[in-house]
């Protein structure tokens, strides 16, 4: 099958699991045209026994429930298929607006017709990983065999692990090798293993903002914020899913994580040293607009947010080691796909030269590697705001691969 343009937009379109194109979505709820339109998560569960998830310790996890949502079409040969991977609070829902939504999803502005995954081309999937809270199975799910929520009584789990269920998932979809798997932060460990532990279906990677390894800072940072949640006498060791649960340990968790995604130079242009409360200098009550915006973030987070998967999706940031004490000509060794690495300057959670050791290490294996350093003022919050550059980027990244593997833009019906 000969490859076609890829800036040609197809002819037939795969009919979305909600029953109406993209065009009629739009049509239908007014969406810009740029958007996937309204979208709806769809669940997909694996690993009845004796068919449960093995888990890099050994444990077994079954059954096993992964939300996901799509957006675009797959083509007829069904190798224009997309993961994204989401970071730490991310979930499935990558772009589009719920039926009920006041926002659209995480990466909306990066996703959709003529966007930097351009849904007229691409077939793109976001699941959200195990040990969440956002309809995949973690510790608030049930468990089967007590009858109650997990809670601590979930096994500990890897980025390995999350991506072995997204195996299943791609699987299950029909699709043997991936276009591309991107990810910032969390979301490009994920990419890492992807290619490590998984090169024979993977094409490309696009790892942003991201590491080989936690370093000491990353794991401190993380262990705080653990530590401000088990302090929480409502955290009642996480069995606290008939009580109110510990809000005041995951939100401060929550106020501490924010403040190592963004910089110094974005808080002082978005804050500077206003005060809310000109009434009461000098007293605890939040006068300083920085205050009250991280006690806003930490409050919000709480409603969406299970404290336990905090604890372990934290852990397994931390656990994380792309190398795993092996040479590095050794782990990356049979790797074929191109990489496409994304930094940002003013990043200080996961600094640029966490990115170029990636770089460093794909290039003595020999694997067609881009890196770009993007300057930006956001902290590690910029790869979900320099949206425009990313585009630019990686529009040209995965034209690039479409071209070279043959990846048409035939559709089935």
């Amino acid at each position: 099958m000969s490859a076609l343009p890829l800036q040609q937009v197809p002819k037939k379109v795969v009919i979305f699991d909600n029953n109406s194109s993209e065009d009629e979505r739009r049509s239908n709820t007014g969406m810009p045209s740029g958007s996937v339109g309204t979208v709806v998560t769809q669940y997909f569960s694996f690993g009845d026994p004796p068919d449960r998830l093995t888990l890099q310790n050994g444990a077994q996890l079954g059954p096993v429930t992964l939300a996901y949502e799509t957006y675009g079409a797959l083509n007829a040969d069904k190798s224009n298929a997309i993961l994204i991977c989401h970071a730490l609070s991310g979930d499935a829902h990558a772009a589009g607006w719920h039926s009920d939504d006041d926002k659209p999803g995480w990466w909306d502005e990066m996703i959709g017709p003529g966007k930097a995954f351009d849904t007229n081309l691409y077939f793109v999937i976001c699941s959200n990983v195990i040990g969440g809270c956002k309809g995949s199975t973690g510790p608030s799910s049930i468990n089967p065999i007590a009858g109650k929520p997990y809670g601590i009584d979930f096994p500990l789990i890897t980025i390995q692990d999350m991506v072995n269920a997204q195996v299943r998932l791609i699987k299950h979809l029909g699709i043997d090798r991936l276009l591309s798997v991107v990810g910032g932060s969390m979301g490009g460990m994920q990419v890492l293993s992807w290619l490590i532990d998984h090169p024979d279906k993977v094409l490309s990677g696009i790892p942003i903002a991201t590491s080989l390894r936690h370093t000491p800072q990353q794991i401190a940072f993380n262990e705080v914020g653990r530590q401000a949640i088990i302090a929480d006498p409502e955290w009642q060791n996480g069995a606290y899913y008939e009580g109110v649960g510990p809000a005041k340990g995951l939100g401060l968790a929550r106020m501490i994580g924010h403040i190592t995604y963004m910089s110094d130079s974005s808080m002082a242009e978005k804050f500077g040293r206003q005060r809310q409360d000109d009434q009461n200098p000098f007293k605890f009550t939040g006068e300083y607009e920085v205050e009250q915006y991280l006690q806003y973030r930490g409050d919000s987070f709480v409603k969406r947010f299970d404290a336990n998967s905090y604890l372990y999706i934290t852990k397994a940031l931390d656990n994380f080691d792309a190398f795993g004490g092996k040479p590095i000509a050794q782990v990356l060794k049979g790797i074929n796909a191109r990489l496409l690495i994304l930094s940002f300057k003013s990043d200080w959670l996961y600094p640029s030269y966490q990115s170029k050791e990636i770089v460093k290490a794909a290039q003595a294996a020999g694997i067609d590697v881009t890196y770009c350093e993007i300057d930006s003022s956001y902290g590690h919050d910029s790869f979900l705001i320099e949206t425009e550059e990313e585009t630019h980027l990686i529009k040209h990244f995965l034209r690039r691969v479409s071209t070279g593997n043959g990846v048409t833009n035939e559709y089935e019906i």
